[in-house]
């Protein structure tokens, strides 16, 4: 069985970034000693999680159903890994969900621990929201309903147990949740085997192949996972792909380039399709971040290679992220050649790079009513993670919305001197970043967002129009571990 830290021991084990991390006085040999059985970069293939099969359909429903448990998976090859998993998968299965279509989840713990579900990115009541305290207790079920109410998006789903959320997306409580709508279906983008999620996280084995847990263990995650894969290949066709790019870490930090120096197209933010496709040379992503982006494979020889790496890399064994390997067939005429005229030509300007049909209307953000400052910091006295010098508190509101109103959020990343990075996500809504260091947030980082990264120092400010539901909903830093140790308040919308 899998022994998961205590909140009191995750304490001990909080880290200050650039100093030596603090770990408990008496841990495993396995965990200080031995050489992880980690295969070489690009010797195992990609596996793409498979989509989840309803267990009936109605006119206007789907339902699924979801058992949350512990299970041996073959992460190394040849090695039995034990991990937590969705139906038994690493990561879970993809959901492919339609827009005004609703989709109703019941999700059964097997574990031995609480569990609470939440779809990243959602326009949910607090009910289906996955609260931290909204638990499954072991051996009970809870069903979250999903209307879908929302443009087509990449989003996701894992567990948000109150002090456990960590541990248990670490240990591979994560799945894709793929939103289409009629306007997304309608574009000649790349369907079916050419539509990829890519959930990307770090890792660290033990000697025997098992992952090892330590709160915060930013220094020493040394292994690339994608689709629970460790740095694989994927043999793709001299065609293109849309890949949607997941940061699915805990906190690690990613900037995706591509190694021959071909640029992305990046159609889509955490919340949806841009309102202009953007010409990428490097697509940053931190912790819960999505990008969808369109790659072409077209021009390339068979035979020849691509690398996905990560810029923002420490170390060169996790520079190289996933190895695409170009085959000999060609698809020339699905979707058209001429679909994107002039994307990858360096010539174009980036503002004529569109597709035809585009989504373009964006509903004009309302005058904000209300402006709030929330600032990020690391206490070194307590090592506690702290939202305006607070830990969280499940009985405390720290702001009452009216519903229907705008707001702007001033959020201070007032880590500069630990050097220390921050996510800030809010559930329920997708904002706009208005600006960052006084200066105009790039139109494909702004909108739509449901989580927004700050480097050490930043100042950013958002804002967000809260006219969907109402209850209590939870904000939070998404470097996960930062959370899961205090870096959370939350938000009540009010009638």
């Amino acid at each position: 069985m899998i022994h998961l830290l205590s909140r009191r021991n995750a304490i001990k084990a909080c880290s200050v970034a650039g100093a030596a991390l603090v770990l408990p006085t008496s841990l495993p040999v396995t965990w200080r000693s031995g050489d992880p059985p980690v295969p070489p970069p690009f010797s195992v293939p990609l596996r793409t999680p498979p989509v989840l099969t309803p267990t009936h359909r109605t006119s206007d429903t789907d339902f699924y159903d979801i058992r949350i448990q512990e299970t041996d998976q073959e992460m190394l090859p040849g090695i039995r890994t034990k991990a937590l998993t969705y139906n038994g998968i690493f990561p879970g299965p993809t959901i492919r969900a339609q827009r005004d279509r609703n989709t109703v989840v019941r999700h059964t713990n097997g574990m031995s621990m609480p569990a609470a579900v939440h779809l990243h990115g959602a326009n949910v009541p607090r009910s289906s929201d996955g609260y931290p305290l909204d638990s499954i207790t072991p051996g009970q079920s809870r069903v979250y309903r999903y209307a879908n109410i929302q443009p087509a998006a990449t989003l996701w789903y894992h567990d948000h147990a109150h002090h456990m959320e960590s541990e248990h997306l670490y240990r591979g409580l994560a799945a894709a949740y793929l939103l289409s709508d009629p306007v997304d279906r309608l574009l000649p983008l790349p369907s079916g085997a050419f539509d990829v999620p890519l959930l990307i996280r770090d890792a660290k084995f033990d000697r025997n192949g098992q992952l090892v847990y330590i709160h915060d263990d930013f220094m020493d995650r040394p292994t690339i996972l994608v689709n629970g894969r460790p740095q694989p290949y994927f043999e793709v066709e001299r065609r293109l792909y849309r890949l949607r790019l997941i940061n699915a870490s805990n906190i690690e930090p990613f900037k995706f380039q591509l190694n021959n120096g071909n640029r992305f197209l990046q159609i889509a933010s955490d919340g949806g399709f841009l309102r202009m496709p953007a010409v990428r040379q490097e697509i940053e992503l931190f912790p819960s971040e999505r990008a969808e982006v369109l790659v072409d494979f077209r021009s390339l020889a068979p035979g020849t290679s691509v690398v996905l790496q990560n810029s923002l890399s420490a170390t060169e064994s996790k520079r190289q992220i996933m190895q695409f390997r170009i085959g000999d067939n060609t698809s020339w005429s699905t979707p058209d050649p001429d679909l994107i005229p002039g994307w990858e030509d360096d010539r174009m300007p980036l503002e004529h790079a569109g597709i035809p049909g585009w989504p373009t209307d964006e509903a004009p953000l309302a005058p904000a009513t209300q402006t709030r400052q929330f600032i990020m910091h690391f206490d070194a006295n307590t090592s506690e993670f702290l939202i305006n010098g607070q830990s969280y508190d499940p009985n405390r509101v720290d702001a009452t919305i009216k519903h229907g109103t705008t707001e702007v959020w001033k959020i201070v990343n007032a880590d500069a001197a630990l050097g220390i990075p921050h996510a800030m996500h809010l559930h329920l809504v997708q904002f706009r970043v208005l600006d960052r260091n006084g200066e105009p947030e790039p139109a494909y980082d702004a909108y739509p967002k449901d989580t927004v990264r700050l480097h050490p120092g930043d100042v950013v400010r958002i804002q967000a129009t809260f006219n969907s539901f109402t209850g209590l909903y939870p904000f939070h830093c998404h470097f996960i571990d930062h959370a899961a140790h205090s870096m959370m308040g939350q938000f009540e919308i009010v009638p």
